[in-house]
Order: C-alpha cells, then structure tokens, then sequence
C-alpha cells in the first residue's frame, strides 16, 4: 500500500467552483493517471469531472456515466495539432467487486488515459499504486424545516458549499502542489 504524499482541502461554494478545481486538475494531470472520486450523490463527482474534460480538451459532454458504467472520451487537436490525453469516466456504483472493475479492462487504456472512477474507493486502488484520491462533502442539515427535513437540499440538492479533500498517493504526486490548485 502507498503512503500517502500530499494532501489539501478547500471548499467549493458552487458548481462553478468544482468545474474550476476540475479545470485546475487538468493542468497538473498525464495520461497514466488515475483519479478516484468519492462522495454522496449530489457531492459533485461528475461536475468536478466536467471541469477536468472540458480543460483537457475532450470530445463529448462528461455526463454521469452511472446506467453505461465507463465512457471513453477522446482528445480533440488542440491549435498546434497535438492532443492531449484521453479521458476515461467510470462509475464504479453498481459494480459488485474488483472482478466487475477487471472487466472494464482498464489497465488497458490507463497509461494512456486520464482515468476518473466514480465511487472507486475500495476497488480502483488496486489499478495503480500512484492515484489521486478526491473526497467531496455536500452539506447536510443547513437550514432544516420544522419537520426535521433539511429544506435547502429538498428545494435545491446542489446547493451548499461542498469540502473536498485531495490525496495524493505515491510517488506520482510527490512534487505536485495540490494545494496551489485549491488556492483562489
């Protein structure tokens, strides 16, 4: 198991602010890696990954992939003829066990790809011993109603400020300032 070599956290008050931490991660991310998303539903995990394909230059809207479980999205050229990385999007939901995950067989495209796993955190790790591990918090309880719901969440689920926690692990991320990302 890898330690883990640098970490952050931030708050991202809107959707806005999760597509820019995504945009920000595509400056520092290569074909090869992998990045693993965890949160709730509603925390954010495709919305962070829409940001990172639009910055890397993708073909294709990044949507949910969670009823096709993975989607590959190929580099548009950029203005000098070259292309970026590809990238991979994988929900990992409804997958049943690493078995499922070696289905998909990722580690064929992983070098060349940046690879996102939805819902990855117990099954994506054995991919790579080098990985980002991306953490989102979506508020719960911030103006509950007399009832006891929370009434922002029911009115507007993406509403509130999430917390994201950034890993990163092995020597990969070793020289990486992913704080400098999350700083604003």
């Amino acid at each position: 198991m890898s330690d883990v070599v640098v970490r952050t956290e931030t708050d991202l008050p809107d959707a806005e602010a999760t597509r820019a931490l995504g945009a920000a991660l595509a400056g520092v991310l290569r074909a090869g890696d992998l990045v693993i998303l965890t949160g709730d539903l509603g925390a954010g995990k495709t919305t962070l990954t829409q940001g990172l394909g639009a910055a890397l230059g993708i073909r294709g809207q990044v949507a949910s992939p969670t009823f096709i479980v993975a989607r590959e999205h190929p580099p548009l050229p950029r203005e000098d003829g070259s292309r970026g990385p590809a990238l991979v999007h994988v929900d990992a939901y409804r997958l049943g066990g690493l078995g499922e995950l070696d289905a998909l067989d990722l580690d064929s495209s992983l070098d060349e790809s940046v690879t996102v796993v939805e819902w990855g955190r117990g099954l994506a790790e054995a991919l790579t011993d080098d990985r980002l591990e991306i953490d989102l918090e979506r508020p719960r309880g911030t103006a509950a109603s007399a009832d006891g719901d929370d009434a922002d969440e029911e009115a507007d689920p993406g509403a509130g400020t999430r917390h994201a926690t950034l890993r990163g692990v092995g020597p990969r991320w070793a020289d990486v300032d992913l704080a400098a990302l999350t700083a604003r």
